[in-house]
């Protein structure tokens, strides 16, 4: 018999995760719930994060936004112990079977609760029960292929760099920006700056009662 440390030998995090869930089946079922067939799982860092070093420790697709109509779910690379991401990965298969219908509330509480998890359910910390299984369940697993990834530019060591030289970046992508003001002008002149929200939710009017738009 094929024991589940062989079977992730060597294996990629996403079938360390997929072999992690089918593990997790029989739970679900144990509380009325079922998991789909099909789930893709990665480690990701979640989309619509304001700031990459904002740590988010899961994130799950409702099914109708994929192509193929499957829930996706991500779990924060942040994370470095595979009890952890046992954890996390559990709390986002509950939205999965409830397809992100009821939030952290409802069905999503209940569920939780059954299964073993504490308040407050945005966090849902394991019972003590539930973490002693969850580290049992990451042992018989075997090595996650996976090490924690550093964001906090703090806690990064810096590098040799010429004296009064920046420290080069920390990953590829656009580099923080500011707050940048956009002008507005109007048929009269008057001129005004505010923030891209703003512009987005409406353009003002002048004093004269005309219509402003960007310069």
């Amino acid at each position: 018999m094929t024991t589940p440390q062989e079977m992730t030998a060597g294996a990629t995090r996403e079938a360390w995760l997929h072999r992690a869930i089918e593990m997790f089946r029989d739970r679900f079922t144990m509380v009325g719930l079922e998991l789909p067939e099909t789930i893709h799982v990665s480690v990701g860092f979640g989309y619509g994060v304001r700031a990459e070093s904002k740590f988010i420790l899961g994130q799950t697709w409702a099914r109708r936004t994929s192509a193929d109509g499957h829930n996706h779910v991500f779990i924060g690379p942040m994370q470095g112990d595979p009890a952890s991401m046992l954890t996390t990965l559990l709390h986002e298969l509950i939205h999965v079977a409830d397809d992100c219908k009821s939030g952290h509330r409802g069905a999503f509480a209940e569920a939780a609760t059954r299964l073993g998890f504490e308040g407050p359910m945005t966090q849902t910390p394991p019972s003590v029960a539930l973490a002693a299984e969850l580290a049992v369940m990451a042992a018989e697993l075997g090595e996650f292929p996976h090490a924690a990834l550093e964001v906090d530019r703090a806690k990064i060591p810096a590098v040799p760099v010429p004296e009064g030289a920046p420290q080069p970046p920390i990953a590829t992508g656009p580099a923080k920006q500011g707050t940048r003001m956009i002008k507005l002008t109007a048929p009269c002149g008057y001129t005004v700056r505010t923030t891209r929200k703003w512009v987005e939710t409406g353009l003002p009017m002048c004093p004269h009662g005309d219509a402003m738009t960007e310069a």
